[in-house]
């Protein structure tokens, strides 16, 4: 029984001393957080709130806006969209150390990348530009170019053309050459028969590529110090300014919208019938009219608004590391709120 007594009052000064430790340890965090400056109480609250973001931006959902129209109807400019960052591996670090996720992106999905004509402004000036955008939710990009307006550092497209196919254009409508498939299968054929609803918008009508073949042929005879017919110099007097310098040679530059592929084609048909010896001329024309191969791991993304949308076919085929997340969700406007697709 004393052997007993004795371990209950061990049991109990322990108890004791546990209890009064832990009281003034409590008291001595009260007093500090008495002594706390408010001032860095707040930092720390906005420092912790920023860190959280940051991570949820840069693995999981990234807020975007949408600064042009080449997706539109889908995405109007203004938009303000969910992205998300985890579906195909996100970065360690802002542009840098991709991870490698086993799901790749699918013909039809609406996707962000990296813009493969973008000009770098620095790894550490890269970072801090993402990092703010980020903690920002895309309210502020600092990377601006000499007149003010962003840089373009992210495009969303739509993933249309996937490894294996080829694509090329047919009076601006997209043609898809499949794997195993004997012939040319026109986009909204392919889109019905995979279930697809997007919509492409189109700004040109069938009658006006005979002025881009006009124009082109006539842009490739005065780079050839040659006179356009009457009707090639009124089709380029339609989309584009003419000068003459003293030399008499002549410069042009565009003027209003036109289908640009159109035109080049026409352009460097013409150029290497004037020059058939140019391999340069043959190889750009070829490219132009057979269309483009897409290789393994990289995706052919184009906007929906297919006559003003700066995309593949102007960069070529873009590589699957390069994608950084499926658009969501949109957000902003209210009256716009709903998923995407």
């Amino acid at each position: 029984m004393a052997e007993q007594s004795q371990w209950g009052e061990k049991i109990q000064r322990q108890t004791e001393r546990f209890l009064t430790w832990r009281k003034r340890r409590r008291l001595a965090k009260k007093e500090r957080q008495k002594q706390k400056n408010v001032v860095l109480d707040w930092l720390e609250a906005i420092g912790s709130a920023v860190l959280i973001v940051l991570l949820i931006n840069q693995f999981l959902l990234q807020a975007y806006q949408i600064p042009s129209q080449s997706m539109v109807s889908t995405l109007e400019i203004g938009d303000r969209i969910f992205v998300n960052k985890l579906i195909y591996g996100p970065e360690l670090v802002p542009g840098m150390m991709k991870l490698d996720f086993p799901r790749k992106p699918r013909r039809g999905e609406v996707v962000i990348f990296e813009n493969p004509s973008y000009i770098p402004i620095g790894p550490v000036k890269d970072i801090l530009q993402r990092v703010i955008y980020m903690v920002t939710l895309s309210l502020v990009d600092i990377d601006r170019d000499e007149f003010g307006n962003p840089k373009h550092h992210f495009l969303i497209k739509r993933a249309v053309g996937m490894p294996g196919d080829r694509l090329r254009l047919n009076q601006g409508n997209v043609e898809f050459l499949l794997p195993g498939e004997p012939g040319w299968i026109p986009e909204e054929e392919l889109k019905e028969t995979l279930g697809f609803e997007y919509n492409i918008r189109r700004m040109f009508a069938p009658s006006e590529y005979e002025y881009f073949r006009k124009a082109g042929i006539g842009l490739a005879l005065l780079d050839s110090g040659l006179q356009p017919s009457e009707d090639q110099d009124e089709a380029i007097s339609r989309y584009f300014w003419t000068t003459k310098n003293d030399s008499g040679s002549v410069s042009w530059r565009q003027q209003s919208l036109i289908d640009n592929v159109a035109v080049e084609k026409w352009r460097y048909k013409s150029l290497y019938a004037l020059k058939p010896y140019s391999h340069l001329l043959h190889s750009q024309w070829r490219l132009l009219e057979r269309g483009w191969y897409v290789p393994e791991n990289r995706i052919f993304p184009m906007g929906d608004n297919r006559d003003d949308s700066r995309d593949a076919r102007y960069f070529g085929p873009v590589s699957m590391d390069k994608v950084l997340g499926r658009a969501l969700f949109r957000y902003w406007p209210l009256g716009r709120l709903g998923g995407i697709r």
